[in-house]
């Protein structure tokens, strides 16, 4: 049998191509952070996790600039042998002191974090709880450790509970992780019924707040603090992908866990460290996401605009009112990429999201807003999601007080 038969039974994105509703890999010609440009033309960005617009804020761009011509752009190796600066270092330090823990780490991407984090820190002795719903890094993570992996239903606490019970009777180490914000249904874990259990039952939390961070919590340390409970998490991941306008990630925790991770998290020794741009662009968000709330106010006021004015339109809204993100569901596979495609002609850039990242049937599209959106952008948005659902012959109930219904 020859090893790339399984390439050619693979059709369906080349049979969306030629359907003209492949909604991926389309290349930006430009962007200004809410509007992008495209084949020549303008689309206001709805699906960027951009969330406090940082990535065109002059401070970060100047700092990403100076940290070039001080070390140029790249370190050339891994932090382990000759690719730690002191850039690397500070940055660890705020994002430590930021988060309320003793110590944090930084890797290359999120990604990294995550399969670092769980595949050093997790062996033969021990079992990870993982709710289903989980980022694919953290399952890519489980995966590579020794680590006896049990799913869980998603936010189900008897569920989760009867997991810890099976794992305290065979007395083994228990890591319970969670996403604190879900990055495709916005929806958040029951982060203190979660910290509760693992109180209860010795268990250690690690919480993923890659969508979280800078948005949630009174300080923007993300979900955990927005329930109060931050001081419970043994481990919070953080990326830099979103809010902080750059491109890696970090764990925080205990010391003595920190220091066996630098030691042992192979995603790290064995990666190029952050190049110098992304450490200080990053750095840079920071000081802004500490001194400037308002910019976190200001996304969930306009994620709450839209969930609200779409929800009045008849659209299945999911999600929370604590989130940037406002996924729309359709259910249908191709329902949702001919919504996709029409909103995409009407001027919105929009994520199509079907399985594996949701579960069948859940279909939808993701939108997510950011702080520099205008009131008139907005306006323009809901204007064009009923446009388009016209067009695309989506037929969609009157929503009522009690509920929020999805396409016929």
């Amino acid at each position: 049998m020859d090893l790339f038969q399984k390439c050619d039974g693979f059709t369906r994105a080349r049979d969306l191509q030629q359907m003209g509703i492949y909604p991926y890999f389309i290349p930006l010609r430009g962007s200004e952070g809410t509007e992008v440009e495209i084949d020549g033309r303008r689309l206001i960005m709805i699906g960027s996790n951009n969330y406090l617009g940082l990535t065109h804020h002059p401070k970060v761009i100047e700092a990403a600039r100076q940290a070039v011509a001080q070390f140029g752009t790249s370190c050339s190796g891994s932090r382990f042998l000759n690719g730690t600066l002191e850039l690397h270092e500070e940055l660890e330090r705020r994002l430590a002191r930021f988060m309320g823990k003793e110590s944090a780490l930084c890797f290359s991407t999120g990604f990294q974090t995550n399969i670092g984090t769980i595949s050093s820190i997790c062996g033969k002795d021990d079992v990870v709880l993982c709710d289903r719903e989980n980022h694919a890094s953290i399952i890519d993570g489980c995966r590579l450790s020794f680590a006896d992996v049990r799913k869980w239903r998603h936010n189900d606490m008897a569920d989760l509970e009867a997991q810890l019970q099976r794992a305290i009777a065979q007395n083994k180490g228990i890591l319970i992780v969670v996403d604190g914000l879900y990055s495709m249904m916005g929806d958040l874990a029951d982060l203190p019924s979660i910290a509760r259990l693992a109180r209860s039952y010795g268990a250690r939390l690690m919480v993923d707040e890659a969508h979280s961070m800078g948005v949630l919590g009174k300080t923007g340390r993300g979900a955990a603090e927005h329930f109060g409970i931050d001081h419970e998490a043994d481990l919070v991941m953080g990326t830099f992908s979103k809010s902080f306008a750059s491109l890696g990630g970090f764990i925080a925790g205990p010391e003595r866990v920190i220091h066996f991770m630098r030691h042992h998290a192979r995603s790290m020794i064995f990666s190029a460290s952050i190049t110098p741009a992304s450490a200080a662009a990053a750095l840079a968000s920071l000081d802004i996401i500490e001194t400037q709330p308002e910019m976190r106010r200001r996304v969930l006021q306009i994620a709450h605009r839209v969930r609200t004015g779409l929800s009045q339109q008849g659209f299945s809204v999911g999600g929370t009112p604590d989130s940037p993100i406002v996924p729309v569901i359709i259910g249908n596979q191709e329902r949702m990429l001919r919504l996709w495609r029409t909103l995409f002609e009407c001027g919105l850039f929009t994520n199509a999201v079907t399985q594996p990242a949701v579960p069948i049937g859940q279909d939808l599209i993701r939108t997510s807003f950011i702080a520099t959106h205008t009131d008139e952008q907005i306006a323009k948005v809901l204007e064009r999601f009923q446009t388009a659902a016209q067009i695309a012959g989506i037929h969609k109930k009157p929503a009522t007080a009690k509920t929020q219904t999805a396409d016929n």
